[in-house]
């Protein structure tokens, strides 16, 4: 549904994005992470057609983005990271509008409004002004919205940032739905790594402009060939001790946020109980110590060396279309 081929995107010296290549199969739920910065939504505006590249291609369903933008968009459905909604109209006046400016039949848009509806969950609430729903509400509302046209194709970016773990749920449960029933490819975007685990079957994080990995949640943990993870966290102005004590154990820490993480492959609960030793001879108070199996989070961390949430660079004077990067 997707392939990409050596995507470059420029902004005077600075590349933004540099020789990605990558393909996504239908029916397949995507997902693409990488720390601020990183390229991603400069990435998602050239699959789009909002951005041209500097040199490579992008082909959407068999449509060259460059040649023809307009028939390629025509298979694309966006949920972009702002929440768009117009609060004075109903939910079904919010999915109406959306349908004429696609220029979907009036007695087909009356038949896909109900189903929309009734697939978010929010059938009851038809004739209620969407100002008034909750943040949930709204985001399914904004997801089915993006649906009302067939697209092959759904772009999120970062689909439940601010919604708590109930609505984010929801939304999650939404989306599988959409993808299972209507076999619609879904590319997306989320600072939630765990969201990534959950959601998707493959996964590309891409670093600096360059995709630096791809595969399945499994695969990457394989690939990067982490064990159990240790995590101790402190004070930032102790966390550079911490690290010490790490490799003076043989251990290879990261640092991130409030905490120092490294891969245990043998006797990890030992090594916890005499790095806990070690750490407390240094005299820094330690807040918690934890172990668990990799998670996505351990993969990221290891690949980039920093969190997702993590600034890494700016777009100061660059053109943003999506998200607020």
């Amino acid at each position: 549904m997707i392939e990409v081929k050596n995507l470059v995107k420029k902004f005077g010296d600075f590349t933004a994005v540099n020789g990605i290549t990558l393909e996504i199969k239908k029916g397949e739920i995507f997902g693409l992470l990488g720390p601020n910065g990183a390229g991603k939504s400069t990435t998602i505006n050239m699959l789009l057609g909002l951005m041209k590249p500097t040199s490579g291609s992008v082909y959407v369903n068999g449509v060259d983005m460059q040649k023809d933008p307009n028939k390629g968009k025509e298979n694309l459905g966006v949920v972009t990271q702002e929440t768009v909604v117009e609060p004075e109209l109903t939910a079904e006046q919010n999915l109406s509008i959306f349908g004429r400016l696609y220029h979907v039949p009036k007695d087909e848009l009356e038949k896909k409004i109900g189903f929309l509806l009734d697939l978010a969950d929010l059938k009851a609430f038809a004739k209620s002004y969407a100002g008034t729903f909750s943040g949930g509400m709204k985001r399914r509302l904004e997801t089915v919205k993006a649906l009302v046209h067939d697209p092959d194709i759904l772009f999120l970016d970062e689909p439940t940032t601010g919604l708590d773990i109930q609505n984010r749920t929801k939304v999650w449960a939404l989306l599988r739905q959409i993808n299972k029933e209507r076999n619609v490819t879904i590319l997306m975007t989320t600072q939630y790594l765990e969201e990534a685990d959950q959601m998707c079957n493959r996964i590309g994080i891409i670093d600096h402009g360059k995709l630096i990995a791809l595969g399945t949640p499994a695969e990457l943990r394989q690939k990067t060939g982490l064990n159990t993870i240790i995590e101790v966290s402190a004070d930032r102005d102790d966390l550079a001790k911490i690290a010490q004590a790490f490799k003076k154990m043989g251990l290879d820490p990261e640092i991130a946020s409030n905490k120092v993480v490294a891969s245990v492959k043998n006797d990890p609960v030992g090594t916890m109980e005499k790095l806990i030793k070690a750490v407390n001879a240094t005299k820094v108070k330690i807040q918690s110590v934890s172990m668990h199996e990799p998670t996505i989070d351990d993969v990221f961390l290891k690949l980039t060396g920093s969190e997702v949430r993590d600034e890494t660079g700016s777009y100061a004077g660059r053109p943003m279309v999506m998200g607020r990067r």
